[in-house]
């Protein structure tokens, strides 16, 4: 199983609007390094919600549900989502600046790429940020 980390401003797609809906589809990502990375999506992969823009946090784990396919809205057939579906929230949102102080932590794709939408999620870095949020990997 992989690890992804998704992004998402609260004002336009909330992880609260996520369990309400049980399930979504990931759609509008417009950068083709991110569209690679939903590409290697499968299901069973888990990913981080991460509140962008507002807050700046992990807030939740989802789960991968259904893999790439294309994005009705991309004309030109250059990018596609994925389904999504919440697994559990976090019991301790991680912070952007939290994350910025520990060393393990120091290659993540979200500190380095910060405008990226879609990161992997290497699995040492998925066990730190659980324990940080007082998740069990």
């Amino acid at each position: 199983m992989a690890h992804w980390l998704l992004k998402s401003e609260p004002a336009s797609y909330s992880w609260d609007q996520l369990v309400k809906d049980g399930r979504t589809h990931w759609n509008g990502v417009r950068n083709f390094q991110a569209a690679n990375n939903l590409r290697a999506m499968r299901p069973g992969d888990r990913a981080f919600f991460y509140h962008s823009n507002e807050g700046k946090d992990i807030v939740g784990v989802i789960e991968i549900v259904r893999g790439f396919y294309p994005d009705p809205g991309d004309p030109r057939g250059n990018y596609g989502m994925v389904d999504v579906a919440p697994v559990m929230p976090v019991k301790q949102p991680v912070s952007l600046a939290e994350m910025k102080t520990v060393s393990e932590l120091a290659g993540f794709s979200l500190l380095r790429q910060s405008r990226l939408s879609v990161c992997p999620v290497s699995d040492a870095e998925w066990s730190v940020i659980c324990r940080m949020a007082g998740i069990s990997a």
